[in-house]
């Protein structure tokens, strides 16, 4: 594998086409959000599966992505979820109910997939960049798919991947998990951690290859977020494909991983926050508890600027006004 084409240099957040992991596993992104096809090429009709649906609006690029790669009219085996933020399930309904196939999570993860409960409000106070201070308008569900869901098997196993297993990694999302098969150590991290800066604009836009952990501004548990990356790293992938950024692999991604593991509350953790002062509390029923917010200065300070910005308009206007009547004269 060609790492260099992953990782070495940054690209825009919207591919136009599946690219290949290895001979059986592929990613698609779909506007900042990546998705998997794990199959092989030309598998055919329920011998593939889907691992995370994107956001809203992507149906169509998954349906052309599926039929490129396994054939027309291939539908997959099941529809796997790493966890059901708002955009790692945008397509999923459209695409569930079309190819009726069976929709796998976590039983931490099951409440928000069948209407219980909503996730913990997000923290835009947390990362800084303008996708962290705008995610007081995304949505925190839930979706409900009825019977469709099922949890996945106790015994760690995937539906319809065999040789892979499941691996709890909550932290942020309360039933979040990443999949990881041990032949070639390949890792799907979802947000368990990313490979850009997900709070930044520019750098979820761009894709600049940069090891973080979970995106800051929905994770509701940064102890759990801490013993998930060490889980994972205890792991030792030498790939690493994740829900937000490009995959990684080499010595120098197997360092990072290694680093962040063990600085992790140094590198990653804010120093204040809603969930950094206090964890969300949640259960098989959903969300039990949620710590009040932090005081956010940002909004005053937004509105002191735009004052700012619009006494300096009316003062040139009005200088303006001046100069012209001047001139006239």
């Amino acid at each position: 594998m060609d790492t260099s084409l992953m990782s070495d240099r940054p690209r825009l957040a919207l591919g136009t086409r599946p690219e290949e992991l290895t001979d059986d596993v592929a990613w698609l992104t779909t506007v900042m959000v990546n998705v998997f096809l794990v199959g092989e090429r030309g598998a055919g009709d329920r011998e593939w599966v889907l691992v995370d649906t994107g956001l809203i609006g992507g149906a169509s690029r998954i349906r052309r992505a599926a039929r490129e790669r396994f054939g027309p009219n291939s539908r997959p085996a099941a529809i796997i979820l790493t966890h059901a933020h708002f955009d790692h399930v945008g397509s999923l309904r459209e695409l569930a109910e079309e190819w009726d196939v069976p929709v796998y999570a976590h039983t931490l993860e099951l409440p928000y997939v069948t209407g219980r409960s909503s996730y913990p409000p997000p923290d835009p106070t947390v990362g800084g960049g303008l996708v962290a201070r705008m995610s007081w308008l995304y949505p925190t569900g839930p979706i409900d798919l009825g019977d469709r869901v099922r949890p996945l098997p106790d015994d760690g196993t995937v539906p319809g991947m065999p040789g892979w297993r499941w691996v709890f990694t909550p932290g942020h999302s309360p039933g979040h998990v990443s999949l990881f098969r041990e032949h070639d150590r390949l890792l799907i991290a979802g947000d368990a951690f990313v490979t850009q800066k997900q709070e930044s604009l520019v750098g979820a836009l761009t894709m600049r290859p940069e090891l973080r952990g979970p995106p800051k501004y929905f994770t509701c548990d940064w102890d759990a977020a801490e013993v998930s990356v060490r889980k994972l790293a205890a792991l030792k992938p030498l790939i690493a494909a994740t829900g937000h950024g490009v995959p990684m692999a080499g010595p120098h991604f197997e360092r990072e991983l290694e680093s962040l593991a063990a600085h992790f509350r140094e590198i990653d953790v804010p120093r204040d926050g809603r969930y950094v002062r206090s964890p969300a509390v949640a259960d098989e029923d959903g969300v039990e508890y949620v710590p009040p917010p932090v005081p956010d200065p940002w909004p005053k300070v937004a509105a002191g600027v735009a004052i700012g910005a619009a006494v300096v308009f009316l003062l040139f206007r009005r200088g303006w006004a001046r100069r012209s009547t001047h001139f006239a004269s």
